[in-house]
């Protein structure tokens, strides 16, 4: 093995890392961090390499020997604390590090599994077509397969995803779903009355498509949700008629006062750096410094080695990568803020990576500035963000949570850029409040101090730039449950200037569909079926 500095490792280690926000790292072959919720550090001094990653779970320490970077993968010869023989570690940009030809068969494999499967339980049903070939101009790419089951002039929408796919994206299964039982009405309108939807999952893993299903309009179809033992050919009906049964756990909201006070000497060190950043208390132990809406900084309480007290720690950093502020880096420190004042403001270079970085951060963070910008019957004084409420498969985090000023509870939903998953996404979110809500949780956890709550049901808002709204959002908002009021807001492209409402969208029939309470008429190519309805 040719010899390679600890510099050159760190380099290329940083270099790898700071372009792959969502990978994976995997040791012996299993996902040990996930980036996306974990952080790193790594150090060149003292002529070694160290790469240190820590999430909720566990921490790790490893030297690394050798780096290599190959088909989107940084392959490390590292080797552990206080062992001598090396051990492999990959981090991958992709989730799913499966080749093409391997997706290609095991979609193959699942499409015989299913039709297999699909005859012997539904053998009043004839398969009329089953296929995962893409259709981008309908949003159907090739990870899940669909067809449709005829019975006479009755039929079923169908939709399956094979256990060898992500969670993530059998957690978005459903919005595909739905798009599919939409296509199928109105390819066989004519003939064939499409009745509802039969999704197919692996087995173990439907939790949140079902807590999604449970919400939509059983009026408008018929639900159906199977998990499928592949290894076992087993078939496993779902029920997703109880909105009540939501597997979500909320987390108690942090004494902001106290925990401000708590960490007023680094609240003032950090802000002395970079003067008006945000500070957002994470627990009465942790705090957080961000610029519009970008994290770059946390203060927090550590142990003190050999001791039973604690001290402050602040480590900075932008993304998952965090390093304490000592006094040999505080340069570096300093050269970040001022990076970050001069770049991250709303006529900044738009091709520097922190003036892009987080879009949707930004956005909450003018948005959490003053929540009546979006309704003006929301309450300023009342709101949060980034609220966890953690369910057995995901840890949602909140965009914002709200009140009106009549004390009815708000979930907020942002999106900067185009996103399918925007409608389904805020039902979501939307169920894990009403579930919270109707425990009286959120006062006993600690929210809404002072504040009565209304008992009515939560409102949801879905916040998106006028432009930048999917053209199947519509779709997907026709099926949410009649009991879910919803309400479309889109805001002027150049939101980061400040938020501006163009239009407008609740569902048919609500008395208070009306023009943007600014009065302003629809921004020049805004989707047609979202322009605001006058009555």
């Amino acid at each position: 093995m040719p010899t390679v500095t600890p510099q050159a490792l760190t380099r290329t280690v940083q270099d790898f890392l700071s372009q792959a926000a969502g990978a994976v790292v995997l040791e012996n072959g299993a996902v040990a961090f996930d980036l996306a919720q974990s952080k790193y550090s790594i150090s060149g001094e003292y002529n070694r390499c160290l790469l240190h990653l820590w999430s909720a779970e566990r921490n790790a320490v490893r030297r690394v020997l050798d780096a290599e970077v190959k088909n989107g993968t940084l392959r490390l010869a590292v080797q552990r604390l206080g062992q001598a023989r090396p051990s492999r570690l990959e981090i991958c940009r992709e989730r799913d590090r499966r080749s093409p030809t391997a997706r290609r068969a095991a979609r193959a494999a699942y499409e015989q599994k299913l039709r297999s499967t699909l005859e012997r339980h539904f053998p009043e049903f004839k398969i009329a077509r089953l296929t995962s070939g893409v259709d981008l101009e309908k949003s159907f790419g090739p990870i899940y397969a669909r067809g449709l089951l005829r019975q006479g002039r009755t039929a079923f929408a169908l939709l399956g995803v094979n256990a060898q796919e992500t969670q993530a994206s059998i957690d978005a299964a459903l919005t595909f779903g739905i798009l599919w039982l939409d296509v199928c009405r109105r390819a066989q309108a004519s003939n064939v009355l499409v009745e509802g939807l039969k999704m197919f999952v692996p087995a173990g893993t439907s939790a949140l498509v079902r807590e999604r299903m449970a919400n939509l309009n059983r009026d408008a179809a018929k639900w159906s949700l199977f998990e499928l033992d592949e290894r076992h050919d087993a078939l496993v009906e779902v029920d997703c008629a109880d909105r009540g049964n939501v597997a979500t756990r909320l987390v108690h909201a942090a004494d902001d006062e106290a925990a401000r006070e708590r960490f007023r000497e680094s609240i003032v060190r950090v802000q002395g750096v970079l003067p008006n950043c945000e500070v957002g208390v994470l627990s009465a132990a942790e705090i957080v410094f961000r610029w519009r809406g970008l994290e770059f900084a946390r203060a927090r309480l550590g142990g003190i080695p050999g001791t039973f007290r604690s001290t402050e720690e602040i480590v900075f950093g932008v993304g998952a990568e965090e390093r304490v502020l000592e006094t040999r880096n505080e340069d570096e420190f300093a050269e970040l803020a001022n990076c970050l004042r001069d770049t991250r403001h709303p006529y900044g270079p738009r091709q520097h990576p922190l003036w892009r970085l987080r879009p949707e951060r930004w956005l909450e963070s003018l948005v959490v500035g003053d929540v009546s910008v979006v309704d003006g019957r929301l309450e300023p004084s009342y709101r949060y963000s980034q609220v966890p409420a953690f369910s057995a498969s995901d840890r949602a985090m909140i965009d914002v949570l709200t009140t009106t000023t009549a004390g009815r509870l708000t979930v907020v939903e942002l999106k900067a850029d185009e996103d399918i998953h925007l409608p389904l996404q805020g039902l979501d979110y939307w169920s894990r409040v009403e579930w919270h809500h109707g425990r009286g949780e959120f006062p006993r956890f600690g929210y809404f101090s002072g504040r009565e709550l209304s008992d009515e049901k939560p409102l949801l808002f879905l916040v998106a730039p006028a432009l930048h709204v999917h053209p199947a959002t519509d779709t997907l908002l026709r099926y949410l449950s009649p009991e879910i009021e919803w309400e479309f807001v889109g805001i002027d492209e150049r939101w980061r200037e400040g938020v501006k409402v163009v239009f407008r969208k609740r569902p048919e029939g609500t008395v208070h569909n009306r023009v943007a309470s600014s009065g302003q008429a629809p921004t020049r190519g805004a989707p047609d079926f979202l322009a605001p309805t006058v009555t």
